[in-house]
């Protein structure tokens, strides 16, 4: 997998592609957490509010973990952190299929975070036959 110079540390494709994910959804999130944050009709908060930081701390967590498998010794190491993120990209997924349901002008931008994530994926089948 080629490594890309950012600023002075070398990166990943993999890891710049979770970057740019998560600064999606982070600014995917703050919009959707306008609508979402006010009291319901029956005083009850909108639960789904709660899927919008998911979706932050999913892909907060993405970049770590991909410099946690490219930097281990041992390959059951560096499968172990590549499982880790296999599960979250999954999780990220599907707590973007969750909000594209809320009702909010912001899930309209739910489906290019998705596209992302699909990118990502085919990405990391790649970036796990070299590790």
């Amino acid at each position: 997998m080629s490594a890309h110079t950012y600023g002075n540390n070398k990166h990943s494709a993999m890891y710049l592609k979770a970057m740019e994910i998560f600064s999606l959804a982070r600014n995917i999130s703050t919009y959707l957490s306008y609508d979402l944050a006010g009291i319901q009709k029956n005083g009850k908060e909108d639960p789904n509010i709660y899927f919008s930081g998911d979706i932050v701390q999913q892909s907060v967590s993405l970049g770590p973990k991909i410099l946690k498998a490219e930097s281990q010794p041992l390959s059951e190491e560096k499968h172990k952190h590549a499982a880790s993120v296999i599960h979250l990209s999954n999780l990220l997924y599907k707590n973007c299929e969750r909000l594209e349901n809320v009702n909010s002008n912001g899930k309209d931008f739910l489906p290019l975070l998705r596209k992302e994530i699909k990118k990502f994926r085919k990405l990391q089948h790649t970036w796990q036959l070299t590790l």
